[in-house]
């Protein structure tokens, strides 16, 4: 069962479980005219398929990079 995120007209934003192709209401007005959001993880930079995971620059060492 996928996890969605939502945006109601009325702007109140919500996550829902979909199972099939259930028809959804906002928790608050109950309307159905909602917009799915992009999940977080797929918005954002690209990442080489050559890169080096030890060479992020946000993990391993705590002292940073290349200590």
């Amino acid at each position: 069962m996928p996890l969605y995120d939502f945006v109601c007209e009325c702007g109140q934003e919500f996550e829902e479980l979909l199972m099939g192709s259930e028809q959804i209401e906002c928790p608050a007005c109950q309307s159905t005219a909602l917009q799915r959001k992009l999940p977080v993880f797929a918005v954002g930079g690209s990442v080489s398929a050559s890169a080096d995971p030890s060479d992020c620059g946000t993990c391993g060492d705590p002292r940073g990079p290349g200590s």
